[in-house]
């Protein structure tokens, strides 16, 4: 099993292709939970992430965004009370890029999840 975790989100240009459906069912296999979902033709990967109460949620959005920004790769959060829903996707190449695993790893090490 790889450490997507421990990777680091690299530069993303425009024109750089999106992953096959074959590397995201391979990776898919490293991120426990999260689904490919596909908004107006773009695939993103999304996780709900439940919690005991607001404060709990608002604690891991926080967390969240640290990383993101040490990474510079962000995603799209919605916070509620208990739950934290988040995609992810690479905006540039309107897809999904390896960034996007790495991300998906980091949040699931944040709460133990795996």
């Amino acid at each position: 099993m790889i450490n997507l975790a421990a990777g680091q989100c690299t530069a993303c240009r425009g024109g750089e292709p999106t992953l096959t459906d074959a590397e995201i069912e391979d990776l898919l296999l490293h991120v426990i939970g999260w689904q490919v979902k596909e908004v107006d033709g773009v695939k993103r990967l999304e996780k709900v992430f439940k919690f005991k109460n607001f404060v709990e949620a608002i604690a891991f959005t926080n967390k969240i965004a640290v990383i993101a920004e040490e990474q510079g790769h962000h995603p799209l959060i919605v916070t509620e009370w208990g739950r934290v829903a988040i995609q992810w996707w690479t905006h540039k190449i309107k897809g999904l890029h390896r960034n996007d695993f790495i991300m998906a790893a980091k949040m699931d090490e944040i709460t133990g999840s795996d």
